[in-house]
């Protein structure tokens, strides 16, 4: 396995906009007193051709097996009712996606979780367009067509895709104008637990911060048994100690949550990773989103590009490369 950077832009964004965006909020909670940068590694798999796009995040290979695009979150309606109408969202993410590879041959890349829990393969794509490497997760995040995530084991390259989604928040069109998706108030948990179950970006000031032996609370209120709360297992804490003893700093500090709302005593996202808790960046209102990292060779919801600029150069410090 080989480091490189990896990452390349589409025509639509500069090579500027996404340095700025990778360092917009770096560094992270995580690496903010530790200083070191999450590596993203990641292993070379085969190459195969792309017979059918599934949905807006998974596509069909020629060898029969589905891929599922790990780190970019696709668009899905609310409305799960048979009488459900289109979403254009997710048809919009869709046809982004079956645009960029559909007939196409595409290079695998993995790291961690193989695969979901429905027996579909995790990976990152790469396509070659116009001679160029392209990441296929970037090119939709960039465009607004999804949101970056992680899933336990499978967080590699996050800081890459939150940049990228950086971008397409800063621009504030495809999904990111739709207020199915909108940032959401840690102080609306009524508002919260209507949207359970869904994948959230949550902002709020940090009240305070309980540390118990098994988990650690961030609560976002008075009222723990109602307001809105990040929990996060001994086992995160303990994979990540430098992270874990900041997590007391953060009271009276601003930020935002992404993750799975639950009940646990009102609304509450479970923290699997250090990625999960970001400073809000004032200049994104109603949004934001971090930072930086490198790569290597080797459960679902949520759209247009922003507007055209000059193709950047090829790389660029944040950028993937494989």
């Amino acid at each position: 396995m080989t480091s490189v950077l990896i990452v390349r832009l589409p025509p639509t964004v500069t090579a500027a906009a996404l340095l700025t965006a990778i360092l917009a909020v770096a560094p992270t909670l995580a690496e903010e007193k530790t200083g070191a940068p999450q590596a993203c590694t990641l292993q070379a798999g085969p190459t195969r051709s792309v017979v059918r796009v599934i949905d807006a995040e998974t596509v069909l290979l020629d060898d029969r097996q589905e891929v599922r695009l790990i780190g970019a979150l696709a668009p899905r309606s609310p409305d799960l009712s048979p009488q459900a109408q289109p979403w254009r969202p997710e048809e919009a993410a869709t046809a982004a996606l079956r645009a960029l590879v559909l007939g196409r041959s595409v290079s695998l890349a993995t790291s961690g979780r193989l695969v979901d829990r429905y027996g579909r393969r995790l990976a990152h794509l790469f396509v070659e367009q116009a001679g160029e490497r392209v990441w296929v997760q970037g090119e939709l995040l960039v465009a607004g067509h999804a949101r970056a995530y992680g899933l336990p084991g499978s967080y590699a390259c996050i800081q890459e895709m939150l940049a990228h989604e950086r971008v397409a928040r800063q621009a504030g069109g495809a999904l990111w104008s739709n207020a199915a998706y909108a940032v959401r108030s840690a102080r609306r948990t009524r508002e919260l637990m209507r949207r359970r179950n869904s994948y959230e970006i949550v902002v709020g000031t940090i009240a305070k911060v309980a540390v118990t032996r098994a988990r650690s609370y961030i609560n976002f209120g008075a009222d723990w048994r109602g307001d809105f709360t990040a929990g996060i297992e001994g086992r995160v804490l303990r994979a990540n100690p430098e992270w874990a003893k900041t997590l007391s700093s953060l009271e009276g500090k601003r930020v935002e949550v992404r993750g799975w709302i639950q009940y646990r005593n009102g609304p509450y996202i479970d923290i699997e990773d250090p990625s999960q808790i970001a400073p809000v960046d004032e200049t994104l209102p109603g949004r934001s989103s971090p930072p930086a990292g490198a790569m290597t060779s080797g459960d679902r919801d949520e759209q247009q590009a922003p507007q055209k600029q000059k193709r950047p150069a090829p790389k660029v410090p944040g950028a993937l490369d494989l």
